[in-house]
């Protein structure tokens, strides 16, 4: 990925305006996630970005330190926002399967209503996961949605509703792939198969519910 230069902040309206630090940071990845998911690394500018802000381009750099930087950032946010949601669903008071159940349609819904993150993933599947690579905060995040999954795994074991040759990072695996298709092939699949209505809310709910029997048939004992 080329570093894009750091250039003299513009000035304007924006100058005087008496800044948040942290609502300033957070947004400027929120522009940042839209504008990098709709034109990938390589086709966004800061300079856009920048406009579409409440603050200047001198702040980015400032906050971020350069293009890449404020990527890498845009990029932990997005995973950061399913980690936490994952963790606001409070699955341990629940019996294995319908923790797992609500695990994923919490992943379905989540990924078909944030429609960048997805996007954003396949960007950094295209540069080979650079900027995954250099963070470190994105890999501990990650940890756990593994750990959680493991958490279900043993309870539904003991309790024998479970199979017990079910690894927590297999699961994980293909609940994300059942969730991800589901977004980022969405305008081809319309297109070829006219099938419009399969995106439609009614559709969703109904593809939802197959992604989550086809788990649970997985795994059930």
């Amino acid at each position: 990925m080329a570093r894009e230069t750091q250039e003299a902040a513009p000035k304007g309206r924006r100058s005087g305006w008496k800044q948040n630090p942290e609502a300033v940071r957070e947004n400027i990845l929120r522009v940042a996630r839209e504008v990098f998911s709709e034109a990938g690394f390589s086709g966004a500018r800061v300079d856009e970005i920048a406009a579409r802000t409440e603050t200047s381009k001198r702040m980015l750099y400032y906050y971020f330190g350069d293009k890449e930087g404020l990527y890498r950032h845009a990029l932990e946010a997005s995973y950061r926002e399913v980690r936490e949601g994952e963790h606001e669903l409070d699955l341990v008071g629940l019996s294995p399967d319908d923790a797992l159940r609500k695990l994923v349609e919490f992943t379905y819904d989540h990924h078909r209503r944030n429609p960048e993150f997805i996007r954003l993933v396949m960007i950094e599947n295209i540069h080979n996961g650079a900027s995954l690579a250099q963070s470190k905060v994105i890999k501990d995040m990650n940890k756990t949605a593994i750990a959680g999954l493991e958490d279900i795994l043993a309870r539904g074991r003991d309790s024998g509703v479970f199979r017990s040759d079910i690894k927590a990072l297999a699961l994980h695996w293909q609940i994300s792939a059942l969730c991800f298709y589901n977004v980022s092939n969405r305008i081809t699949f319309s297109a070829l198969f006219s099938a419009a209505e399969m995106f439609e809310e009614e559709g969703q709910i109904e593809r939802r519910d197959w992604v989550v029997d086809a788990v649970l048939r997985k795994v059930l004992a």
